[in-house]
């Protein structure tokens, strides 16, 4: 009586989960997938305060409870089923993959379509693995266009147009240099440093040539392709957020490759014996 009376509850529970078409089958589905999915946007560059929301907007769409720690290189995530009560604890590494606004973009528009239960949740499964192997934006157009805003920051500052063109060529060599090494896995302080060191000796080519009327301009902007701004930004939000360890462990992060990159301009005015000050 007693296993008949509990296989009748079993079968209730599993009927009350499935009821609704965008419910996972299995709580232990749900809370992996919410573990992977905060991993992700946090790895894609994703400010705290969006990575929670984003959870607990799909958690409640399941009628589920979570409670979210994100850490520098992981995050924990209790979740509590509502209708089993039952609790569960998942860690999640940070994946490494660079920053995406594209991902990070397609990951809030999938939890929309959660919460407005457009999708079951084999579905939003499918396309958040979708999303998680998109590839980047073609690295020859990022590199044209980088090198476009480069050359644009150096006429801003009041650069002519021989010290433009010197930019262009710096960030373009530099930038290209920067796929190279991340694509044979080289560390981002090494490729910092090495980076904004050739991309220093070539835009000092208005010194040593002696062309153009605004050399210096050339030197300071041909290094500005590397300045980490989006890190130092999500670290601000952070901190405003009350998420510390995350915000200072980003800002470190900054801190160090924009050293990285001071370095190295300084060792490329150093061996063309550059003089500005």
């Amino acid at each position: 009586m007693i296993l008949l009376r509990l296989g009748t509850i079993t079968q209730y529970t599993a009927q009350k989960m499935t009821c609704s078409n965008n419910t996972p089958v299995d709580v232990r589905d749900a809370y992996v997938f919410l573990a992977e999915y905060a991993a992700w946007l946090l790895g894609c560059g994703a400010t705290c305060i969006r990575i929670t929301k984003n959870v607990t907007r799909i958690a409640e769409a399941w009628n589920l409870k979570t409670e979210i720690t994100i850490m520098p290189s992981s995050v924990h995530l209790s979740v509590f089923d509502n209708d089993t009560k039952q609790s569960f604890i998942y860690l999640k590494r940070k994946p490494k993959t660079g920053i995406s606004f594209y991902k990070n973009t397609r990951l809030s528009e999938l939890s929309w379509a959660i919460t407005d239960a457009k999708v079951s949740f084999e579905e939003a499964r499918e396309r958040f693995d979708k999303i998680i192997a998109a590839p980047y934006t073609n690295k020859w157009l990022v590199l044209v266009l980088t090198s476009l805003a480069n050359m644009s920051f150096c006429r801003l500052f009041g650069g002519d147009p021989i010290a433009m063109l010197i930019v262009f060529v710096a960030t373009f060599a530099g930038f290209r240099l920067k796929q190279m090494m991340l694509e044979d896995g080289f560390d981002d302080r090494v490729v910092f440093l090495v980076c904004s060191f050739f991309s220093a000796v070539i835009g000092s080519a208005g010194y040593v040539f002696h062309i153009g009327t605004t050399p210096e301009l050339a030197v300071g902007t041909s290094v500005l392709y590397l300045v980490p701004g989006i890190p130092y930004i999500n670290s601000l939000s952070d901190m405003l957020d009350g998420h510390y360890l995350v915000s200072f462990s980003r800002f470190m992060g900054a801190a160090m490759l924009t050293f990285c990159l001071s370095c190295g301009l300084a060792a490329g005015m150093l061996l063309m014996n550059l003089k500005i000050f």
